[in-house]
């Protein structure tokens, strides 16, 4: 699977927008102010970007404290620290092939028309270290992985070689100095940085780190997410919802989410659109957490809570109530001093664009990711018009469907999801969403498009 380009139709670049304007704010020491208020009180609506922008530009430096793990429980754990190798690796030379430790100097010109003919001396037992020094003219029997003999600098492939008998070689192909060796502290150095600080730590990351024979390692601890839906409407979704009611569907969804990127997520249930359950649910969520996130009560009306609430908590209060995006246009985002709250709109659909555009990078910023790792991504063809209006982000559902091209392989159209936003099945149906960015007035059919993949 290969990714658009940048100049790919609909393609967003809303995490390295992010990241740089993170950085810009950092550099200036400052932070954009949130949009004023119009006479009414109400906060414009602003650009994804600009929305991002000023999100991350007040987390700023806003990292978790570290604690050390045991090396199996540090899967997808973030470093805390750079991690710096406390040997060489490897610690002495090795062969990376069968073959015959040999002086490479007797190699030189050997071929099949011409080979050259060495004696086999000894042999080098895997997990043993030969005394046994290799003169010249002699070559001793080695296998992929086993130490260099003193004497030898180099390997001659097995492939390379042809029996004569038990004790002597003829060797067709010459292999120059440190020929198919790895070298003492090629894989890396003593003291050398292994890993990063703000890194993510994969299967071969700690596999690393088991070969420097580091046991444990210095992470940050995990994020804690609250997760809180509000709405009269709402009902478990254990629950057979009478007439009027719905299942709660984006606890789940939010909070699986959240689980994947490695946050610890502490549900506070279903809250009541009252003040005298909202707000305290509110104020206790952000207490106990780094990130507040509810869902429902974000459109602008009576029974809107959710800005009252972000406000009641002091300043800075609410940053962003609404942005030009579709769906997830109601969005809030707001602050407790360093902890951000989001509201997010009812609709699941909504709520996830919303928790993929927001959430997400505030999630890495806390975790101190240094480096954010983009979505994967996959090239696509259209396969029917998208239209859009201009100066509004559209993220499109779409699932992929497989297509044989002779010329360059695997290649991928993308059949638009269509339903509303608050259809479930859409997302569940969906391999992954499209961006119609706002300065386009849609996407034509058979166009390139770059799909971000739902994983």
């Amino acid at each position: 699977m290969s990714q658009a380009s940048s100049n790919t139709p609909g393609n967003t670049d809303n995490t390295n927008n992010t990241t740089n304007t993170t950085n810009k704010a950092k550099a200036t020491g400052s932070a954009k102010m949130a949009p004023a208020r119009d006479m009414l009180g109400r906060m414009p609506l602003v650009s994804v970007a600009e929305a991002a922008g000023l999100l991350l530009e007040r987390l700023g430096d806003c990292n978790l404290e570290a604690e050390h793990v045991a090396l199996e429980d540090a899967l997808d754990r973030i470093t805390a620290e750079p991690v710096l190798s406390p040997e060489d690796l490897p610690p002495h030379p090795r062969s990376t092939m069968d073959g015959f430790a040999v002086h490479s100097g007797d190699t030189f010109g050997a071929s099949e028309s011409m080979p050259c003919y060495l004696q086999i001396t000894s042999e080098v037992l895997m997990g043993e270290k030969s005394d046994t020094e290799v003169t010249r003219g002699c070559c001793c029997r080695i296998a992929t992985g086993g130490l260099l003999p003193p004497g030898a600098d180099a390997v001659v492939m097995h492939e390379h070689t042809v029996p004569v008998d038990d004790t002597m070689i003829e060797i067709v192909k010459s292999v120059g100095q440190g020929g198919n060796v790895i070298q003492t502290g090629d894989d890396i150095r003593r003291h050398a940085p292994a890993l990063n600080a703000g890194h993510r730590l994969r299967p071969q990351d700690l596999g690393l780190l088991a070969g420097l024979g580091i046991t444990e390692v210095a992470v940050r601890r995990r994020t804690r997410m609250a997760l809180l839906s509000t709405g009269d409407e709402i009902v478990p979704c254990s629950q057979t919802p009478p007439p009027g009611k719905i299942r709660n569907i984006n606890s789940i969804v939010l909070g699986s989410a959240a689980r994947r990127m490695g946050a610890e997520v502490n549900d506070y249930g279903i809250v009541e659109d009252t003040e005298e359950c909202f707000f305290p649910a509110i104020e206790k969520a952000v207490a106990e957490n780094d990130l507040v996130v509810f869902s429902g009560g974000s459109s602008v009306g009576t029974r809107d809570l959710g800005e009252k609430a972000i406000s009641r908590l002091g300043e800075p209060g609410v940053i962003v109530h609404g942005v030009t995006l579709k769906p997830g246009k109601p969005i809030i985002i707001g602050f407790h001093k360093k902890t951000p709250l989001f509201g997010l709109p009812g609709h699941p659909v909504s709520a996830m664009t919303c928790f993929d555009l927001f959430v997400r990078p505030a999630l890495l910023a806390i975790a101190g990711i240094l480096a954010q790792p983009l979505q994967p991504t996959v090239s696509a063809y259209l396969t029917r018009n998208i239209p859009s209006s201009a100066g509004r982000r559209d993220i499109v559902r779409v699932r992929l469907i497989p297509n044989e091209d002779s010329f360059s392989g695997e290649t991928f159209s993308a059949e638009p999801v269509l339903g509303k936003s608050g259809s479930i099945s859409t997302l569940s149906r969906a391999h992954g969403y499209i961006v119609v960015n706002e300065s386009l007035q849609g996407i034509p059919q058979n166009t390139e498009v770059e799909v971000h993949l739902y994983t």
